[in-house]
């Protein structure tokens, strides 16, 4: 039997850790949880670029306190969705991102960006899907009357929010609930939700890395 040197055992440490490009549009609360959760040792990962479609987005300030690299990058300032999403990939590349989280990134992603990362982008919506797709999801469930609501990790595909759910954790939806106050609570459980998905994540693809050792 032979055993792995400390060496070694450092290599796989670091290898297993997720390395993950982060997009958004806006405040970055998603972003701000993951960050936590990594510095409290509650997630094993690495965040190797954050990229705003809004460069105002008050979100980036979370990557320039944490030294990430980070992006502000309008879609409009290029001359095709194609010509942005390439840029974008040439970028979350040269970093080493491998898997890629949307984290309030309102924008829907094409072929280009998704086939440089197949299976590897991992978005977060505030309803129980396949139910309230889209913009808006939280006043859709209320104008709907729906008395449970929620939120959802899913794999990302070419359709609007109909990849393969990964988690879902639901929300009571109360008698008096406003959009602000049910959004409220449901961000809540998306902290939660998103750092559950990606622990999952981190340990099959831990025991991926090791088989190849």
């Amino acid at each position: 039997m032979v055993l792995s040197s400390p060496v070694q055992l450092a290599k796989t440490f670091i290898l297993s850790k997720l390395r993950l490009g982060v997009l958004i549009s806006g405040r970055g609360s998603n972003l701000k949880a993951i960050l936590t959760a990594i510095a409290a040792d509650k997630l094993s990962a690495k965040i190797c670029m954050v990229s705003s479609s809004n460069p105002q987005a008050t979100g980036l300030e979370h990557a320039k306190k944490a030294t990430i690299p980070y992006f502000g990058i309008s879609p409009t300032s290029f001359e095709s969705k194609k010509a942005y999403e390439a840029h974008l990939v040439t970028l979350f590349q040269s970093h080493g991102a491998e898997w890629i989280v949307l984290a309030g990134y309102m924008h829907v992603l094409g072929e280009t960006f998704l086939e440089a990362y197949p299976k590897k982008i991992i978005n977060i919506h505030p309803s129980l899907l396949p139910a309230f797709k889209g913009l808006h999801a939280q006043k859709q469930a209320l104008d709907y009357g729906v008395k449970l609501s929620g939120c959802t990790t899913h794999f990302v595909d070419k359709s609007l929010d109909g990849g393969p759910i990964i988690q879902q954790l639901p929300v009571s939806v109360l008698e008096h609930d406003t959009v602000e106050t049910l959004s409220k609570r449901i961000l809540k459980k998306e902290h939660r939700l998103l750092i559950s998905t990606l622990n999952d994540i981190q340990k099959e693809y831990e025991h991926e890395k090791k088989s190849l050792n």
